[in-house]
């Protein structure tokens, strides 16, 4: 079972996970892969779960004042805020921003560009999830390729970085050009109220919450399934995933078993997973990757609201 959990505090980061990871704003951050390798561009990044589940799972640390740059991605990307105070912004520009805060989820739509920043006072911390076994590469705005290459760093044209500060190009690979501001206008823009619909606040959870028995509410965020229950899902997008949110402080469920890939993730709270004879304890930020086909429990025993977020391939 050991290749299939991931203690957070065992993982090893990347504090040069993409091309902008010099600039002021971007370099005080730290880039975790968890299950699969997700769309980082440092070749190094550990990953912890590598089978592949037909999405992936990332944490970002960041400083205050330091997040992403702007960037697109071909797969579904959402966003967990586990703490801090986040400004999401978009467009070519990054003229249109929300603030989100502990307990908020963003999904992004593809083909748009998007960024982060930590406005908080203190560290910061985001779970992401990316779609599909291969979420493909990052699309920068053009400002971003040419600033990074001020402090030495580039992406070369099979999309692996480079820091020119210390290495040469290789023989037959040549820097990859700044999409042209036709290739720009193609990308998608939405105004706040358009994207809306894909963010769900940590006050407005509850509205939605299921009843599962046993002391243990759900609520079904992206995708219709959660075992076998047909639900409907606050954020109503095709991402290839389920992410449902499992929410009690006193609970259990028994005999279940998923027939697809699966991973479960502590936002808050001791949850302990029975399994083949073993009980796999998740702490806060901790994740399980559950085999297919096995049966299983789940149990929390707390004083307060815990969660617990499970990702299931569709």
């Amino acid at each position: 079972m050991n290749n299939r959990i991931a203690k957070f505090d065992d993982l090893v980061p990347s504090s040069l996970p993409f091309v902008e990871g010099k600039l002021e704003g971007h370099k005080n951050r730290k880039n975790f892969s968890i299950v699969g390798p997700g769309v980082a561009e440092d070749s190094k990044q550990f990953v912890k779960i590598s089978m592949s589940h037909g999405y992936n799972l990332g944490a970002v640390i960041a400083e205050p004042k330091n997040g992403s740059g702007l960037h697109s991605h071909t797969t579904a990307e959402v966003f967990l805020i586990y703490s801090g105070k986040w400004r999401f912004y978009w467009g070519s520009e990054g003229k249109d921003e929300i603030i989100l805060n502990a307990g908020d989820i963003i999904s992004m739509p593809t083909n748009m560009f998007r960024a982060f920043e930590n406005v908080g006072k203190e560290e910061g911390l985001i779970f992401v999830v990316l779609g599909e076994d291969d979420p493909g590469t990052v699309t920068w705005v053009p400002k971003i390729l040419r600033k990074a290459k001020e402090t030495g760093m580039a992406l070369l044209d099979d999309n692996s970085l480079i820091d020119l500060s210390v290495k040469k190009i290789p023989e037959g690979k040549k820097i990859l050009e700044p999409i042209s501001n036709d290739e720009l206008k193609k990308f998608n823009n939405y105004k706040v109220n358009d994207l809306k619909k894909y963010i769900l606040k940590f006050e407005n959870r509850s509205t939605y919450e299921n009843n599962l028995g046993n002391g243990i509410n759900l609520i079904q965020v992206l995708g219709k399934q959660f075992l076998d229950k047909n639900l409907t899902p606050v954020i109503n997008q095709d991402t290839g995933f389920n992410l449902s949110i499992l929410k009690a402080k006193k609970g259990i469920l028994k005999d279940l078993i998923f027939d697809k890939p699966t991973i479960l993730f502590s936002q808050k709270g001791l949850w302990n997973i029975q399994i083949q004879n073993s009980t796999i304890k998740l702490n806060s930020k901790d994740t399980f990757s559950i085999p297919i086909n096995t049966k299983f429990n789940i149990s929390i025993d707390e004083n307060e609201n815990s969660y617990l977020n499970c990702v299931s391939q569709i």
